[in-house]
């Protein structure tokens, strides 16, 4: 079908696009339960610099750099109960289609787009990962590759990578619909939306975003949207842009040349580039359209462009060596193509936040579609030719007159009530609303969706208590942490073991350690109990007595052991800091007769497996320990450019690192790759 375009990129006589559920089989590994314990412990995130490197950033992103950084994923909890153990899975999926492409959305985690699939030339335009299987990149632990995904909060990846959104279809401008994703991001309290929109007979995906701070305080505010592109023999990357911040695992900050130093690789080549990951953070003129693509080497792929709001670009590279592949093979199955990661944010780099004052919002509108250039020009060695007739091809697909013009399309569609809802995500958006009062126009939360994580909060909301006295034997719910709720914890008649707990940790949270280790001494008034004496050993390692520490942590493990309630996910988690608390306090024989008394199903863990070696070689016991590695196995949690595996197998050998060991993501000596 054929006509013309409009200013919004509509083709008139086109089909407009509807949305409809749909289902999709995988090979999945099972997300597993959440970890039990709240995550006291200091956050383990890679996009951290030393006071020293910010100098090489321009003045104002030095000081984004410093503003509110993030120091633990609390109120959430850790996503760490994976296996490696994949089964064909049906996932629950919305579709967005009109006559020209084909979006496929999995709600339930996190809204990530599986496919974008281009119907005129049959192209799979992402990287489609073949498989589900979650591993430790997100800030609290679970996430996948593939696709596209939408990151919120703080810098990494999000806390929501594997979790529901809300759902559902809205009027689009052009009469179609449009497929809204909702929720409420926990860790700055910033509601947010992404309207997907497929205007008829366009070969391009919008994405609206828009974020919220209800609150009456300035929030930090943090997105960046990452698409996982084929890595075929041949792909560049192009961006706008002669120079990048390069960053690598050994978290140093350089500005480099774009596409590279003569002596050495083309980093917009990823397959001939780094030897090691690395992220490149392009320094894109203020006044330049903003979009960056990534083109086979017959010059077709996929290119992404925005409004000017989402002015950051960066791509990041597995590298081509060792650890860099087993990490890709990893996180989908052998003979699957690698792939990189063509990315758009809020600000020049992902160690950044930015303001967002009480009250007020931010949106923009995304573009994800084909593109097809010269690739005579635009693989060519001459990169001001490459850039530039790319972006010329860019301005022929989509010219930037025509987002603007999508953006004042949408903006009033995005305060529409959406329609019945397609999915549901969790209820923490209407406790909060529930509490704040808050008028949200576009993104109702609905408090049908509340459910037990909620109600012991609704009742505090409500009755000015929790319910409950006592510790329970199993562990404690979910702890909200933001100031309102603390002053509410504090002010709770009566108030007990069990508010006691929860108030420890939201001042712990709050920074009020003394006040943390107080409230969960009186805790433990009522009783003994693993939880409180697990935060107390927390607190203790952090104030450096590792000796109590790791005594609090064996003896929060012994309650745990001889309770039958206790879940075994709690005892894997409780076992797994006391024999590492033990280990620190220089304890291995503890530490291997605590491992001893867990039953097998958690002495089997690949997190254990590790420590149990590290106890025997502790002991001197080196045969012992290069038993355990000789059967090989895995850490399904093994967390991004975590170094345990390689520097305990060279505490116990000289002889090289096994492949299926190899997750080194930095060198480990001489010069920062260029």
């Amino acid at each position: 079908m054929t006509g013309t375009t409009s200013a919004a990129g509509t083709t008139t006589g086109s089909t407009p696009a509807t949305v409809r559920p749909g289902t999709l089989t995988l090979p999945a590994a099972p997300l597993g339960p959440e970890n039990p314990l709240p995550p006291l412990h200091p956050l383990d995130e890679a996009h951290r610099l030393a006071p020293a490197e910010l100098a090489v950033l321009p003045p104002d992103a030095a000081r984004q750099a410093t503003y509110a950084p993030l120091t633990s994923v609390l109120p959430t909890r850790l996503n760490d109960g994976y296996g490696r153990a994949r089964e064909a899975t049906e996932i629950a999926t919305l579709v967005l289609e009109n006559d020209r492409l084909r979006a496929t959305v999995l709600p339930g985690w996190g809204g990530r787009i599986h496919s974008l699939f281009h119907k005129p030339t049959g192209r799979e335009l992402l990287y489609s990962n073949p498989v589900l299987q979650p591993a430790n990149f997100a800030l609290n632990g679970a996430w996948f590759s593939g696709g596209i995904e939408w990151n919120i909060g703080a810098t990494g990846h999000t806390t929501l990578s594997c979790a529901p959104l809300h759902a559902a279809a809205v009027p689009a401008p052009d009469g179609g619909q449009l497929l809204r994703l909702w929720e409420w991001e926990r860790l700055r309290d910033t509601p947010f939306q992404i309207d997907l929109w497929l205007p008829a007979g366009s070969d391009f995906l919008y994405a609206g975003v828009r974020i919220r701070n209800p609150q009456d305080t300035t929030a930090p505010v943090y997105w960046w949207s990452n698409t996982a592109v084929p890595e075929h023999p041949g792909t560049r990357v192009l961006v706008p842009a002669d120079s990048a911040w390069h960053f690598g695992y050994r978290r140093r900050l350089r500005r480099v040349p774009v596409p590279g130093t003569p002596e050495g690789p083309d980093h917009t080549r990823p397959g001939h580039g780094d030897h090691h990951p690395a992220d490149y953070f392009y320094d894109v003129p203020a006044g330049a359209r903003k979009w960056i693509a990534a083109l086979d080497a017959d010059g077709h792929g996929l290119v992404q462009t925005s409004t000017a709001a989402l002015s950051g670009r960066k791509l990041f590279v597995w590298g081509t060596g060792p650890g860099g592949r087993r990490w890709q093979r990893w996180l989908t199955e052998p003979g699957t193509p690698g792939y990189a990661e063509i990315q758009a944010g809020l600000a020049r780099t992902q160690l950044e936040h930015l303001p967002l004052p009480a009250g007020e919002e931010l949106s923009w509108l995304e573009a994800y579609g084909p593109l097809t250039a010269d690739p005579a020009r635009s693989h060519g060695a001459d990169w001001a030719e490459a850039r530039t007739h790319t972006g010329r091809a860019l301005e022929t697909a989509l010219p930037a007159a025509t987002l603007d013009a999508a953006l004042a399309a949408w903006r009033p569609h995005a305060d529409l009530d959406p329609g019945e809802p397609l999915h549901t995500g969790s209820g923490w958006g209407a406790l909060e609303v529930a509490r704040g009062g808050y008028e949200l126009p576009g993104t109702p939360f609905d408090p049908a969706a509340l459910g037990p994580a909620q109600r012991p909060w609704l009742a505090l909301l409500d009755t000015g208590r929790l319910p409950g006295h006592a510790l329970p034997a199993a562990p404690p719910g979910p702890t909200l942490v933001a100031r309102a709720w603390r002053e509410k914890l504090e002010c709770a008649t009566p108030g007990g073991p069990l508010t006691d707990y929860h108030l420890g940790i939201a001042q712990w949270h709050a920074g009020d350690l003394a006040q943390a280790v107080r409230s969960w001494e009186r805790a433990l008034a009522g009783g003994p109990s693993p939880w409180p004496l697990r935060a107390l050993a927390v607190a203790d390692a952090r104030a450096g007595h590792p000796t109590r520490a790791a005594e609090r942590a064996l003896t929060a493990t012994e309650l745990a052991l001889a309770e039958p309630a206790t879940t075994e996910p709690a005892l894997t988690a409780l076992a797994t800091e006391a024999v590492t608390a033990l280990l620190t306090a220089s304890r291995p024989d503890a530490a291997r007769a605590l491992l001893d008394r867990l039953p097998a199903s958690v002495r089997a863990r690949g997190r254990l497996r590790l420590l149990a070696a590290r106890t025997e070689l502790a002991l001197g016991q080196r045969e012992a320990a290069r038993a355990l590695f000789d059967e090989p196995f895995e850490i399904p949690d093994l967390r991004e450019g975590e170094e345990s595996l390689h520097t305990t197998w060279a505490a116990l050998t000289d002889e090289p690192l096994p492949a299926h060991y190899d997750f080194r993501m930095r060198p480990e000596d001489g010069p920062e790759p260029a």
